[in-house]
């Protein structure tokens, strides 16, 4: 019985190569990624830091220098003021021609009253409540100079422009207390608002309280469409500080109590660039795992193609071991020796197949001798006994008819040494057979022959319906007290040839069947039944053989099956 195949349920070499190096890649790539954007994230943040801190530190010492040299016109203003009013008035307007980033230069005396003002082209208000350049309070606690909070100038008509106050004290020589200079923002601004930190990143001023002396949205601030949370700012020290959204850069400017702010926003100088490096390596990744399927793809199907086509020879010769020619199959030195070993062991089964073959024919070919000896001397006896009891009685005819039915028997039997013959032939053998056992069983049985006329040109196993024949005699028909009846048909079945024996005897049990086709009966006849079954089988294949059916009491009937042979020679199979 063949055994059915396993299903394929296991993986190929290309599947496991490939998901092993895929998946290698993958995670050494997952890593590699996070160890990098970690690193680059820091260094990206680490940079933006530097960057801000060196764009602050630049408007700081630019700032610094801008109020140097303010502190220098401020000398220069102080000493016109110890000349005469002439003198003095031609030093400053001189002064203010000069440097335009200087709205006006006033003077104040020791209650803070305005004494003098000299701006180019504009004229002083009559009726200016408070001069907002000069505090007083602040001018009579400090000793040095100082510069006031940004404010509007209004002491001009018509013209109010936005001002920072420098303050500084003169001896008294006579009325005057301080000299003031109004600087226009003009010049801080351009300094501040040149300076950008990424795309939105912005610098401003403010005092070491908190309060803003510049911003270049300082209208957005008033109008309460942005805010600077300076307090907060005011309370660190100069450095780089960061949140979730911006860097604070804080430098305090030199020769003042003014700090430069530099706001830029993670957006700008990190998220933006962390986010395009993401997408590079992503881009990189894809290449890489691509490159790397196809690669490990390239390398299993020089691995794997070799090995499938070996596992293809092993099925072929699985499938059809007796006309399987083995090619070899190239690769690696591995897969080679492997096909080499193989090849070693097809050619050696197959050897040991027709050796084992051989050795059943022979096998069957001794068991068909036996099977005609069966046609014993006993048998031979009692049939002439009975042909010379014919002849004393006188029944001549039946003791020739009976003759010649032994004549064909035991010619038949013969065949000139051939395993095939016509159907025709066997079918004479089988009557001549029962012809005989009828004379000797004094006719307690009938027997009919059903043959289709379009079987008899096709050839068939010698011997192959004698054997059931005698079985149905023996075990069957003989038991019986009615008289037995035996049929034989002969018909086609598509490429087939089916031969039916009936009796209508005592019938066997399944387990004397599995017996009689397992290892055969020790009553005499079982050997027969066995021999016609292998011998079908190691000729045509083991989808032809007989099949045994029976009931007890009801009779057994025996199918046999073989291919429509007409011509050719299936011993040396």
């Amino acid at each position: 019985m063949n055994q059915e195949k396993a299903p394929h349920t296991g993986l190929r070499v290309t599947t496991i190569l490939v998901s092993m190096v895929v998946g290698i890649v993958a995670i050494i790539l997952c890593c590699l990624t996070v160890l990098f954007m970690n690193r680059y994230r820091d260094s990206v943040l680490q940079g933006a830091r530097t960057t801000s801190i060196q764009a602050v530190s630049q408007v700081s010492s630019t700032v610094a220098n801008y109020l140097s040299d303010m502190n220098i016109a401020m000398d220069l203003v102080e000493e016109s003021m110890t000349e005469n009013d002439f003198a003095r008035n031609e030093l400053l307007e001189a002064f203010l021609s000069f440097r335009p980033d200087v709205v006006a230069v006033t003077s104040y005396d020791s209650d803070g009253t305005l004494l003098h003002c000299w701006s180019p082209g504009q004229q002083l208000r009559e009726d200016f409540s408070q001069n907002l350049s000069f505090n007083l309070e602040k001018a009579r606690s400090t000793e040095g100079s100082f510069l006031s909070l940004p404010h509007v100038e209004s002491i001009f008509i018509g013209y109010y422009p936005w001002v920072v106050t420098l303050t500084a004290p003169l001896p008294q020589r006579g009325e005057i207390a301080w000299v003031s200079l109004d600087l226009s923002f003009s010049s801080i601004a351009s300094h501040i608002n040149n300076v950008s930190i990424g795309q939105h990143g912005y610098c401003f001023l403010m005092d070491k309280d908190g309060n803003i002396v510049y911003h270049p949205q300082q209208r957005l601030l008033y109008s309460g469409l942005k805010s600077e949370n300076t307090a907060k700012l005011a309370a660190y020290a100069d450095g780089a500080y960061t949140d979730d959204t911006a860097i604070y850069s804080l430098t305090s400017v030199a020769g003042s109590d003014w700090r430069v702010v530099g706001v830029s926003y993670m957006d700008d100088l990190v998220n933006q660039s962390v986010r395009e490096m993401i997408q590079l390596l992503l881009l990189l990744a894809i290449i890489t795992l691509i490159t790397a399927l196809f690669t490990s793809w390239l390398l299993s199907q020089l691995l794997d193609r070799p090995l499938r086509r070996l596992a293809s020879a092993m099925e072929h010769f699985e499938a059809s071991a007796d006309h399987f020619t083995y090619h070899p199959v190239g690769g690696t030195r591995e897969v080679q020796e492997l096909s080499c070993s193989f090849g070693h062991m097809v050619m050696r089964i197959q050897q040991l197949m027709n050796t084992v073959r051989e050795e059943e024919v022979n096998l069957r070919k001794t068991e068909l001798k036996a099977l005609q000896a069966q046609i014993n001397p006993h048998f031979l006896y009692n049939t002439l006994d009975s042909i010379a009891w014919m002849c004393e009685q006188g029944r001549n005819a039946d003791a020739v008819n009976m003759v010649h039915a032994l004549a064909k028997l035991f010619r038949i039997s013969i065949s000139k040494g051939h395993e095939l013959i016509p159907i025709a032939k066997e079918i004479e053998h089988a009557e001549s057979y029962l012809q005989i056992q009828k004379y000797r069983y004094k006719n307690r049985f009938t027997y009919h022959f059903h043959v289709d006329s379009s079987c008899l040109e096709y050839l068939c196993n010698k011997i192959t319906i004698q054997p059931f024949l005698e079985n149905a005699i023996n075990h069957g028909l003989d038991l019986m007290v009615d008289e037995g009846r035996i049929d034989v048909s002969v018909f086609p079945e598509g490429d087939d040839i089916l031969f039916h024996v009936e009796d209508n005897g005592v019938g066997m049990s399944q387990e004397q069947i599995d017996t009689i086709m397992a290892q055969g009966p020790k009553e005499h006849g079982g050997i027969g039944i066995r021999n016609v079954n292998d011998r079908l089988q190691i000729y045509f294949g083991k989808e032809y053989g007989v099949k045994i059916s029976s009931q007890l009491d009801m009779g057994t009937c025996v199918e046999i099956r073989m291919p429509k042979v007409k011509e050719g020679n299936y011993e040396t199979k």
